[in-house]
């Protein structure tokens, strides 16, 4: 029986595919340690991990406090968080012996808590995979699009606070792409090589063991009065979902068609805002996504990893309408590999919508791509394959089990 340490933040992408992971590491033995904001307490406690937190309104100020418009911005934004994690980290685990910790690609400030704690590490990778060349070029993309003042500035704010976090932690920081990817010695990735752009020239240190799907708690939701032969899901995920007049053009897009449409507009959002509501829909601020895409035939989502995944887990063609961070480039993949298509939210009509919703409800083509991938993404293993790759690495340590 090994402690592990593992350390999130509490975005459910972010969460979700760890829920399993977490779960088969305890029912395997493991005494398992969970940081992460305390929004997400009781989905952890859940799982049988011990839960600890830190504070969430703090931890989001200081990531939106690097800006948004570079990539080294949140870069800077994540380095910021290093102020609200480690100190909270280390006084609750004071006295305290792990022989490994489990990090979020992104979020945690992992890389430095290994350094700090002298632990052994493990990415766990939600999203795309990225290779430093990979970052660099993105990085490079980003710079040439903005002026140099701008650049100059975000370059200077990133040394300064290298420098400050360094001094203050005793650690070292080699690169940006350390602090925004976390790499480590074994790095989980919640799809396939498939699915990952450039998969193939990942090297043996990456295990791609395809989405994490696990049962969850969730709201009640009834399924016996709803017609299901032609169901459409929409919904924007769990972060930046308000978004009234998307949702209020969906409702115009589907309203009184054959199509029945379940609308999750997350928990900020009032319902009653959106107008009335046609008889053809079921509009919810929380629904039990699992379960709605095991009987979807459409799912019109932003294109979070998380999200996306699922669907195409399940075989559902997808309409990804992105609205930040890495849902570009995976709507880009989605597109690429005929599981779907993406479209701009700018610009974007109710008659626009619609058709572009017939048409793949229409060409068989999108359902047997998704199916296809669905199968690859069940075979290449999930929760159980993460764990059986990570007590290989502990064997590697000479951790005993």
């Amino acid at each position: 029986m090994a402690r592990v340490l593992f350390v999130n933040a509490g975005a459910e992408g972010h969460i979700n595919p760890t829920l399993g992971v977490v779960r088969e590491l305890i029912r395997r033995g493991e005494q398992v340690v969970y940081f992460t904001t305390e929004n997400m307490r009781d989905r952890i406690k859940e799982t049988g991990a011990s839960v600890r937190t830190f504070d969430t309104e703090k931890f989001v100020k200081a990531f939106l406090k690097g800006g948004r418009s570079h990539l080294l911005s949140r870069v800077n934004g994540l380095l910021r968080t290093t102020d609200i994690v480690i100190p909270a980290v280390l006084e609750q685990t004071k006295g305290e012996q792990y022989d490994y910790m489990i990090h979020d690609s992104m979020f945690g400030c992992g890389r430095l808590l290994a350094q700090i704690l002298n632990l052994p590490a493990i990415n766990s990778c939600t999203s795309f995979a990225f290779q430093q060349t990979t970052f660099d070029r993105m990085l490079d993309h980003f710079s040439r699009r903005l002026p140099a003042e701008i650049n100059e500035r975000v370059q200077q704010d990133f040394q300064q606070i290298v420098s400050s976090v360094q001094k203050r932690y005793r650690v070292k920081i080699g690169s940006a792409y350390e602090v925004f990817c976390n790499p480590a010695p074994l790095t989980i990735v919640y799809t396939t090589k498939q699915f990952q752009p450039e998969g193939e020239s990942f090297d043996e240190t990456y295990k791609f063991v395809g989405p994490s799907i696990a049962p969850r708690s969730h709201v009640r939701f009834d399924f016996s009065e709803l017609d299901t032969s032609s169901l459409i899901y929409i919904s924007l995920g769990t972060v930046i979902n308000q978004a009234v007049d998307f949702y209020k053009l969906c409702i115009q897009a589907f309203a009184d068609t054959k199509h029945t449409v379940i609308l999750s507009v997350g928990r900020q959002t009032r319902i009653e805002d959106l107008g009335e509501i046609p008889g053809n829909f079921v509009v919810r601020n929380y629904v039990p996504q699992l379960e709605i895409l095991q009987r979807a035939k459409l799912f019109i989502t932003h294109g979070g990893m998380n999200s996306t995944s699922e669907g195409l887990y399940y075989g559902v063609p997808l309409i990804v309408i992105p609205q930040s961070a890495d849902q570009p480039l995976i709507a880009q993949r989605v597109a690429n590999l005929g599981a779907g298509i993406q479209l701009k939210q700018e610009g974007l009509t109710p008659a626009g919508l619609r058709k572009e919703a017939e048409r793949i409800l229409e060409d068989s083509s999108f359902r047997n791509v998704c199916r296809k991938i669905g199968n690859s993404f069940r075979a290449a293993g999930g929760y159980q394959r993460a764990v059986d790759e990570i007590f290989a690495y502990k064997r590697s340590l000479g951790i005993t089990e």
